[in-house]
């Protein structure tokens, strides 16, 4: 029996990776006591002067065994992401006395949704274990954390490509949940088959419209392909699962396609490249953030209709240099012709600035409430 010649060293790589692994835990266990002095003396979590000087010390040292400058960049930019997402986590579960080990947490669609993924994400950085729970509607989601049933919800609030899922922004209007969190999820579409299909024998491909609508580049290529809506991503995948034929696919995320047997025949299709959907945790309760970490407040808004209130309420976020990330306006659903505006702002709920500024608002809009403050997902790249 011939014995393959890549076996030794493929262990030797095994007994490397292993020691990484030993050795990015020890770094993490080490994160952990600097932000204990941090939380003593009131140091902010982020660095960055310390941390590009971390790289470039890295970078200087990595000439000596050869190691490309950028792959040094990407490597502790993933370690540094994760350490200061370690630091906040212990942060925050400090300020809000929060010991939840197990959580339950409601997303839309069966396993294997993207939001399913992001639920699973989100977690994992905040729980040791999850319990799930699918939900068919949006509205099923709010409704699970309204009543009680769940901890938390998950919902899709935007997307880099197609832009807002206005329902999400409608069912806010009508609720008293609070946003409590943030996070980010880089989306690459996936076409996915049974076992043995081929791209070339694909004539009718199933997927929630977004899928389509932030892929439609890529579908008009192929103009004979029957398209099939669904209720989510991962009705779609089952849906070709139980099917079993090698002539349709669904169009999906890969980690979903594992779950119902299907393999990749394309992927990474999407218009835009860079395809990255934010979604937002709920609550029943609202959280405190830290001064010690970045965050947002997300405030709702409705304006009188005499010419340049808008303008006038966008004023005092100016002159309070509060950052407006994100402006939204959605109809008043029974008041026709009058609109609800949602903002995203960079700052904390409960610094001066934008307590002053949410007073000065108060006076001059007919409404505002303020739906959630909570810690930013976005980690300054050092790349």
């Amino acid at each position: 029996m011939t014995v393959n010649p890549l076996l030794p060293l493929r262990d030797k790589i095994n007994e490397i990776d292993a020691k990484i692994l030993e050795l990015v835990a020890k770094r993490r266990q080490i994160s952990t006591q600097v932000i204990q002095t941090k939380i003593e003396a009131n140091i902010p979590v982020r660095d960055l002067e310390r941390e590009r000087s971390l790289i470039n010390s890295l970078i200087h040292q990595g000439k000596a065994y050869h190691l490309d400058d950028f792959l040094i960049k990407r490597l502790y930019q993933v370690i540094i992401e994760d350490s200061v997402l370690l630091q906040q986590k212990i942060l925050q579960e400090k300020l809000n006395h929060n010991t939840i080990a197990t959580a339950k947490v409601a997303f839309l669609g069966p396993k294997g949704s993207y939001s399913h993924s992001a639920a699973r994400r989100y977690a994992s950085a905040h729980f040791e274990e999850m319990t799930e729970s699918s939900c068919s509607t949006f509205k099923d989601v709010f409704e699970q954390v309204e009543k009680g049933m769940v901890d938390f919800g998950i919902l899709p609030i935007e997307n880099s490509s197609s832009g807002s899922i206005n329902e999400v922004y409608d069912l806010l209007q009508k609720t008293n949940l609070h946003i409590i969190g943030e996070l980010s999820l880089p989306i690459d579409h996936c076409v996915l088959a049974i076992a043995d299909a081929k791209l070339e024998q694909i004539d009718t491909i199933y997927s929630h419209p977004q899928p389509f609508q932030q892929c439609s580049n890529f579908l008009e290529k192929s103009p004979h392909w029957k398209i099939v809506y669904c209720d989510s991503t991962s009705s779609a995948m089952e849906i070709v699962a139980s099917l079993n034929k090698p002539n349709v696919a669904a169009m999906g995320n890969k980690d979903g396609g594992e779950l119902y047997g299907l393999q990749v025949l394309e992927h990474d299709f999407a218009n835009q490249k860079e395809n990255i959907t934010r979604f937002i945790v709920l609550a029943r309760q609202p959280v405190d953030v830290s001064n010690q970490i970045p965050a947002k407040t997300t405030i709702l808004m409705k304006t009188g209709q005499q010419a340049g209130a808008l303008v006038d309420a966008l004023l005092v976020l100016r002159n309070h240099n509060i950052v407006m990330t994100k402006l939204e306006s959605r109809p008043i659903h029974g008041t026709p012709w009058e609109e609800m505006f949602y903002i995203d702002l960079q700052g904390n709920l409960h610094s001066h600035e934008m307590q002053t500024a949410l007073k000065e608002l108060s006076a001059i809009t007919l409404y505002t409430k303020v739906l959630g403050c909570y810690p930013s997902d976005s980690i300054s790249s050092l790349i």
